[in-house]
């Protein structure tokens, strides 16, 4: 049998005391740390995925963002939008609603100017007007001004899916950002007890001069390394704040808790025919439609029908020796649909009234310069704009949701492999702890495998945020995400939201 050398004996002396501290940390074998997700199989509907009780507890990081999202400057500019809508249907429906004006005139003559004497008379009036035809443009304006306002409201739930969104993805960045600082940690002191190693052998004539360069090389990298990993850290959380408009985390908080992943059921046709019925840009371009083919029929009415107004006036009427007295009058616009009502009061009784009822018919029919005609040609070129629009709308609708289908079916389908890879770096890190214990291993390849086993758990974890990233947007693209049904930290006793 071949007994080591002296050399040999000293080298693996020195490593030994070199590696003591490090010695009581590996004693146990290693073995990996649980990673929780979402399991393989048919994935939850987004309202299922949220809508689970939040765990007895302090609230976590991800609870804590939900509720800051709230207060975002994205989440109030929509609030305001959708609000503008509801202020601009509330116009137009007093606009056409019955209208109530009072007024007033007077006058002061001498007639005839040499010899006559001065004469005053004043009037109060009272005018009411209301559309009452529905093709008044009124009345067409409180409808579109209602499309208007529902349109608003698939914008405003857009908007806030398109920000949860945007936090899921800010939120696995941070996780993975923190990740990445942990593993650039490990392997800086793995780099320090190898160039520890390295200078030990080096000293005593084990270890050429070039290769204690290449250890100490590797833990300048290592070094720079963990400062890149700690600036991506800042850097994620700066993409926080910009976000939310504030940090409301934890110098150090506690990202293991996982994203839900909100992928909506239900095969790809079913998905796209629900985006096409929801998505703010297809029902945006049904109302610009519904307006378009609305501009057309007033268009087309204002061609065929004239300017035609009839009115009716009752009471003391004005005569050729007299003014009029109080009187009650009446009036239709055919083309506006507004019918109008007025009473007059003078202020002076008249002399010698008369009672009497007068009917009036006017109309107004162009003969020459008439431009209905090509208002009529160019509402029905708006109607076709409108409907080449829908139609790009609804094409670009169901693009989306097919890519994004495609893309949490490529993430989901990413998972098996890397479990696969956990396990294999345990049983890895689990051979390399029997290997030591029988005297086959140093402990330095006990160390290797276990960051082996941590870059594993961490690809693993990556790869579910990833799942849960690509789930939000699908169900994004989908309308089926409902920021407000997310769970929130559960509040005290006696608090409020």
């Amino acid at each position: 049998m071949t007994h080591p050398s002296p050399r040999l004996l000293r080298a693996a002396l020195s490593i030994a005391l070199l590696l003591g501290p490090a010695a009581a940390q590996n004693a146990a074998p290693a073995t990996a740390t649980p990673v929780t997700g979402t399991p393989t199989g048919t994935p939850a509907t987004a309202a299922s995925a949220v809508t689970a009780p939040a765990a007895a507890g302090p609230a976590t990081p991800l609870d804590t963002l939900l509720l800051a999202l709230r207060a975002a400057p994205g989440w109030r500019s929509a609030d305001l939008s959708y609000r503008a809508a509801q202020l601009q249907l509330d116009s137009a429906r007093l606009r056409a609603g019955l209208t109530l004006t009072a007024g007033g005139s007077g006058s002061l003559s001498k007639v005839p100017w040499d010899t006559g004497d001065w004469t005053g008379n004043g009037t109060l009036t009272v005018t009411a007007s209301l559309p009452v035809l529905p093709w008044s443009p009124l009345l067409e304006g409180v409808r579109s001004a209602e499309r208007g306002l529902q349109t608003a409201a698939l914008d405003l739930r857009a908007a806030r899916g398109s920000l949860t969104t945007q936090l899921w993805q800010a939120y696995a960045g941070l996780r993975a950002a923190s990740d990445a600082l942990t593993l650039a940690d490990a392997q800086l002191t793995l780099s320090t007890q190898v160039l520890d190693i390295a200078r030990a052998q080096r000293a005593q004539g084990l270890l050429t001069e070039s290769a204690l360069l290449d250890r100490q090389a590797n833990l300048e990298a290592a070094q720079a390394g963990r400062d890149r990993a700690a600036g991506a850290l800042r850097q994620a959380r700066l993409g926080l704040t910009r976000l939310l408009g504030s940090d409301p985390l934890p110098a150090a908080p506690d990202l293991s808790r996982p994203l839900p992943d909100l992928t909506p059921a239900g095969d790809e046709a079913a998905l796209i025919a629900h985006a096409l019925a929801q998505r703010p840009e297809v029902r945006r371009a049904q109302a610009t439609l519904a307006d378009a083919q609305a501009a057309r029929d007033a268009a087309a009415l204002a061609a065929r029908l004239p300017d035609l107004t009839a009115s009716v006036s009752a009471g003391q009427l004005a005569s050729a020796t007299g003014a009029a007295g109080r009187t009650v009058s009446g009036s239709l616009n055919l083309t506006t649909g507004v019918l109008g009502a007025q009473l007059s009061v003078p202020l002076r009784e008249a002399k010698s009234p008369v009672s009497g009822v007068s009917l009036a018919l006017s109309a107004s029919i162009p003969i020459l310069g008439s431009t209905e005609s090509a208002a009529l040609r160019q509402a029905e070129l708006g109607v076709q704009q409108a409907t080449l629009a829908l139609d790009a709308a609804r094409q670009s609708a169901e693009l989306d949701v097919r890519t994004r289908v495609q893309a949490a079916q490529d993430e989901r389908g990413a998972l098996d492999a890397a479990r696969t890879r956990v396990q294999a770096a345990e049983l890895a890190a689990q051979a390399a702890q029997a290997r030591l214990d029988a005297g086959l291993a140093t402990r330095l390849d006990v160390a290797q495998a276990n960051l082996n086993l941590t870059q594993a758990e961490q690809a693993l974890r990556a790869q579910l945020d990833r799942v849960a990233v690509a789930g939000a947007a699908l169900a994004q693209a989908t309308t089926d995400l409902d920021p407000l049904l997310l769970t929130l930290p559960t509040l005290p006793t006696g608090g409020r939201p």
